[in-house]
């Protein structure tokens, strides 16, 4: 049912989230807060890039952050230890076969995990069964087709269409973001509500420009250069090009945009 990681498990990719987390911290959770003496799973919570902070803003709550991946667990565990945090608990389980018992959790929070599966629907379906009467889901992915920038570059949007295509070859959606609304209403989700949030970069914001344009996007696409070239999907010269232009998106008068959606909705 889970399609494969596109971007691996690789040291440089757990620090690709972590930076990605970081920079974007605010866009995305400056509205995430959860009821004190909750119970809220996190879905998928990979090495914990977004752990520290869901579970800093919400002290009072209790976490359950599972994920497939023991390495990713490791992580994750070494990261909310050294940030002081105690109010969250780490599970290896699938979401597809999760070990507990309908209704035993008030909200589930789910992050760049839809994108990776071969069928959302019933990973959400799964997910919506562990649901209190009265609780909600938040899930929040990206949608590379939202990717645009200056100065434009043909070479560097065949780089991006190559991670689109790799990603789907595997099972999973680069462009899920803007299908969060019909996927959760499909689930049975009420009241769903879905908020773009946008990230422009320019050279007056320097840490975005290293924190999410060099160090997640641009080597987001870098990592699959192996993959792509390998697949026939591009040539090394052209490959090559495309991520010199998405680079070039980095200088003093470059610019580059993207956006990612938020959405909730209850049970």
């Amino acid at each position: 049912m889970a399609g494969d990681y596109v971007h691996g498990y690789s040291g440089r990719e757990a620090r690709r989230l972590i930076d990605q987390a970081s920079s974007l911290a605010e866009l995305f959770h400056w509205d995430t807060v959860f009821p004190t003496n909750s119970d809220v799973l996190e879905a998928g919570c990979g090495v914990g890039a977004q752990t520290t902070t869901i579970a800093r803003n919400s002290p009072q709550t209790r976490f359950l952050s599972i994920d497939l991946s023991a390495d990713s667990l490791a992580v994750a565990r070494e990261r909310t230890t050294d940030a002081g945090i105690t109010n969250v608990a780490f599970l290896q389980a699938d979401i597809f076969n999760l070990p507990f018992r309908e209704q035993s959790f008030d909200h589930v929070f789910v992050c760049f995990v839809l994108e990776h599966l071969r069928d959302p629907v019933s990973a959400l379906v799964c997910l919506k069964r562990l649901l209190k009467p009265g609780g909600s889901v938040m899930a929040i992915e990206g949608d590379h087709g939202s990717a645009y920038f200056h100065p434009e570059s043909a070479d560097a949007r065949r780089a991006i269409q190559c991670l689109i295509d790799l990603q789907a070859g595997m099972g999973g959606d680069a462009l899920i973001g803007r299908r969060l609304y019909p996927l959760l209403a499909e689930a049975g989700f009420k009241e769903v509500t879905v908020s773009p949030r946008m990230v422009y970069v320019d050279a007056s914001r320097p840490q975005l420009v290293d924190g999410f344009t060099r160090n997640t996007f641009n080597a987001m696409v870098e990592g699959v250069r192996a993959k792509a070239i390998a697949r026939g999907l591009i040539d090394p010269e052209s490959w090559g090009r495309g991520i010199r232009d998405l680079h070039r998106t980095t200088e003093r008068d470059g610019v580059f945009c993207y956006t990612f959606f938020k959405a909730v909705a209850s049970a």
